[in-house]
């Protein structure tokens, strides 16, 4: 309850430099503390940046090294994959300890382990910081139903389930499963609060819109995806709810909206330091060190994601200290590389290949709106661009056309080379997999690509 009372109006009461003091205090007790039990560290360390950065090979290839009770990557992937084959994601390990797997769409899941205590707390950091003004009222009044909170995930977790009380009724949908099921699911949930990938709640909005979907939540989260303004619209008009984001990743929870819309780093949880990415100091690389964790140690850890801060920074209404960030831009080997005509390399963020996706799309009658599915997979000189079908030849090559003349405008805008274009049709993505709009072809695709474009004379 501390936790929760901190979390949600503690924020309101720090100034950036007693949330700076407040992050030193912590990090002088993990330094000093908990990095001695891990045997991958072995002691403590004067300062912060005494410590060497890691990566998700590093802490795979020394996984027992990385937390505390020294269970292997063995032992806990055949704790998750069991639990992921079966459904059923009780089962702990010694010490209480839950495993999970991240979606791994770097092509290697992270694997994470918390105890009771981590679950409680990430519990009422969540809850303390999203709430809105009803659910926290419903809260506290026993006499009216419990909250109902839908989780609609690839999988679920004693992570997840540790918000459930006698205050919170907990649904978990299993994404992995039929789309109407997922329905039917969320429609049995009834929930007050909705918690999806982005991609999911835009094809739950769908379903509301056409009438299979009749439930009415009040707050409407994103997790999992970075979200789109166009799909937060179209959930928007579904529910009449701006959907808050949650950016979390198997290191742990990085930022979180508030009620004002701006996306606040975990600051009171996390130390993040940038590796900067552009001169003018806007998109970087994080590298976290998570000041909470202390079953596995997570301590100056380069992920693969570029967020991007505004372009000029100013005090956020809510009171929240924490630095904001613009956007999470996607995984950083979903930057497209490119090749200006200097033959220097030129780095075409993920923001800009959306927006011009956007602005095609919404251009078009065939595809016009928010929500029209559409991906992206990049080798060096060359995309490959997925595009939903109208079943209308001459509509579907005039969808064709504006895509290409926007992707051409935008790499001639950069400065970077034009690359060779081909268009194949869209599939959703898998049921519960992680759904990403730009993405690097593998090796044997980037040459599929390159061969197949050369065929089609470009």
């Amino acid at each position: 309850m501390v936790r929760f009372v901190r979390s949600r109006w503690g924020v309101r009461l720090q100034s950036r430099r007693g949330l700076e003091r407040a992050q030193g205090r912590r990090l002088r007790r993990l330094l000093g503390e908990r990095m001695p039990r891990a045997a991958h560290y072995g002691r403590s360390y004067p300062r912060l940046a005494d410590v060497p950065i890691v990566d998700k090979a590093t802490v795979l290839a020394d996984f027992a090294g990385f937390n505390v009770h020294g269970i292997d990557l063995a032992t806990a992937l055949a704790a998750a994959r069991a639990a992921e084959r079966s459904r059923d994601f009780r089962a702990t390990l010694p010490g209480g300890v839950t495993v999970g797997l991240s979606s791994g769409t770097s092509g290697r899941p992270g694997v994470f382990l918390v105890d009771d205590d981590e679950r409680r707390r990430w519990a009422a950091t969540v809850l303390g910081r999203l709430l809105d003004p009803r659910s926290l009222a419903q809260l506290g009044q026993p006499w009216r139903p419990p909250l109902r909170i839908a989780f609609c995930l690839r999988a679920n977790s004693n992570l997840y389930e540790s918000v459930a009380s006698r205050r919170v009724d907990f649904r978990f949908v299993d994404l992995v499963a039929p789309f109407d099921a997922v329905l039917a699911g969320v429609v049995d949930a009834r929930p007050d609060v909705l918690v999806a990938p982005s991609s999911v709640l835009v094809e739950l909005a769908r379903a509301a819109e056409r009438g299979a979907l009749a439930v009415a939540p009040r707050l409407v989260v994103a997790v999992a995806e970075v979200l789109d303004p166009t799909d937060a619209d179209r959930v928007e008009r579904a529910w009449g709810v701006r959907p808050r984001r949650v950016y979390q990743a198997t290191e742990g929870l990085l930022a979180l909206d508030c009620a004002h819309g701006r996306l606040h780093l975990n600051e009171q949880g996390v130390v993040i330091e940038p590796e900067w990415l552009d001169g003018d100091g806007c998109r970087f690389v994080p590298i976290v060190t998570d000041l909470e964790r202390s079953t596995q140690l997570v301590v100056r850890y380069r992920l693969d994601d570029v967020l991007r801060l505004p372009a000029v920074a100013s005090p956020c209404p809510c009171g929240n200290p924490a630095r904001v960030i613009e956007a999470v831009e996607g995984r950083a080997d979903e930057v497209v590389e490119a090749t200006g005509a200097d033959g220097r390399r030129v780095r075409v963020f993920p923001d800009t290949v959306r927006r011009a996706m956007a602005l095609a799309l919404s251009s078009n009658g065939a595809l016009a709106g928010a929500g029209a599915g559409w991906g992206i997979r990049w080798s060096p000189g060359s995309l490959e661009v997925a595009l939903e079908r109208t079943g209308a030849g001459a509509a579907d090559r005039a969808v064709e056309a504006a895509v290409r003349r926007a992707l051409d405008d935008l790499f001639d805008a950069v400065g970077a080379v034009r690359p060779a274009i081909r268009f194949v049709a869209w599939a959703p993505p898998a049921p519960g997999s992680k759904s990403v709009r730009v993405r690097r072809a593998d090796a044997a695709s980037a040459v599929s690509i390159a061969v197949e474009a050369a065929h089609d004379g470009r």
